[in-house]
């Protein structure tokens, strides 16, 4: 599934490439698309190349070739539509209550009850790429890893949080909030287009997305750029 931003881009593109039969420039898909940067346009057309959308082409400048268009033509619609705000719960599957006394008479808060949690897709802890929105597969957390609430896991691409003891490869438990506390470990959603692992600092009127890595530097946002989609509690590891 595309978001509603790839979809417009690719959308722009094949539209383009039939008027002109040359693809637009990226200030012109930016201003199409109504972005702040190009680098907005550098992530779209990277998620669309690895979704099998669109091809570079090489030796020339700008090159790009539509090799499909979505089944439908028009974008995912209704409640969070092109923004990262996977739709992570089916019933109760993801979801920790507080056991009650007849669960504890049944045995149903017992150590090791599997919890299902759907994986979501992949997050950035370091080069900012697109999160995916749709649920891949699903894992078995103990309900004691994870606290109430509502959860989803993602695959961690990068390593600007290593120091935080967060890993290329790992997969993080997330629980669904959109408020956070200075100092706790988040999936921000930056400007509706990118999100990214990092730890919550507040300044002021002004938000910190903080890497821990001294390789990668700490990005400032006013609050309007900023959503919070849940707080790390829990990580997976496989070696």
């Amino acid at each position: 599934m595309l978001t509603k931003k790839q979809h417009e881009l690719l959308r722009f593109i094949n539209e383009r490439l039939k008027e002109a039969g040359v693809p637009p420039s990226f200030d012109e898909m930016k201003d199409a698309l109504d972005l702040r940067s190009k680098s907005g346009i550098h992530r779209l057309i990277m998620a669309l190349e690895e979704r099998g959308f669109i091809r570079r082409l090489p030796n020339r400048a700008r090159a790009l070739e539509v090799l499909k268009l979505p089944e439908s033509s028009t974008p995912a619609s209704g409640r969070g539509a092109g923004r990262f705000s996977p739709s992570v719960i089916e019933g109760n599957l993801g979801r920790v209550r507080a056991p009650t006394p007849r669960d504890r008479d049944m045995g149903d808060d017992r150590p090791g009850a599997g919890v299902m949690i759907p994986v979501m897709g992949r997050i950035a802890a370091g080069t900012p790429i697109e999160a995916i929105q749709s649920r891949t597969h699903t894992i078995a957390m103990p309900p004691e890893f994870l606290g109430t609430g509502d959860h989803y896991a993602l695959e961690v691409r990068g390593d600007s949080m290593i120091e935080a003891g967060i890993l290329d490869q790992d997969t993080v438990i997330i629980r669904k909030q959109d408020t956070a506390d200075t100092g706790d470990i988040v999936v921000a959603l930056v400007d509706d287009e990118e999100a990214t692992l990092k730890r919550l600092r507040k300044r002021g009127a002004s938000i910190a997305l903080e890497a821990a890595n001294p390789a990668y530097e700490t990005r400032i946002f006013g609050p309007d750029r900023i959503r919070i989609q849940g707080k790390l509690v829990s990580l997976v590891r496989k070696y």
